[in-house]
């Protein structure tokens, strides 16, 4: 992934962007009052201290969004068991100065698009009502409520299907 979008650049995470990757979703969440969960199986964070192992040897693909060289957002997906023919999108967060211009509508269009691209069929979200601007993202780009959360933060899951 190479993208341009008004004044930043998204393109595939490298090893090099681990620490900053990970200072961005650790900073989202506790701007949020939610916790950081690293270091544990079944955690929560533990994909984006382990990109290799969760996107990049699963079909998946993982993202940053950089302005003015520095890292602002995330993004990817990996194929998950439920559904049909699924993918989960993960780790859609941007920094406060990164919000409100229409970034994260593009990264996620562009996660859709490149999950539909390599064969899924649906893409799955979850999600907690405290993110407010994320619930409200899926939401507008039709994602549909469901049930079943797996992750123990989250309180809302959607699912969209990517082909019609």
């Amino acid at each position: 992934m190479n993208a341009q979008f008004k004044d930043f650049f998204i393109r595939d995470w490298v090893a090099g962007d681990r620490q900053a990757a990970a200072s961005v979703v650790k900073t989202v969440l506790e701007e949020y009052g939610l916790s950081w969960e690293v270091n544990c199986a079944g955690c929560s964070d533990q994909d984006v201290v382990e990109i290799e192992k969760y996107y990049q040897q699963t079909g998946g693909e993982f993202w940053v969004a950089e302005c003015q060289g520095q890292i602002v957002g995330t993004g990817g997906y990996y194929p998950i068991s439920r559904g049909d023919n699924a993918v989960e999108i993960r780790k859609m967060y941007l920094l406060p100065a990164a919000r409100g211009q229409g970034l994260g509508r593009f990264l996620l269009n562009q996660l859709e698009q490149s999950a539909k691209s390599k064969g899924f069929h649906q893409a799955w979200v979850e999600t907690a009502t405290v993110l407010k601007e994320a619930v409200a993202l899926y939401e507008k780009n039709d994602y549909q409520p469901m049930s079943g959360v797996d992750t123990e933060r989250c309180d809302k899951v959607y699912c969209k299907a990517l082909v019609k």
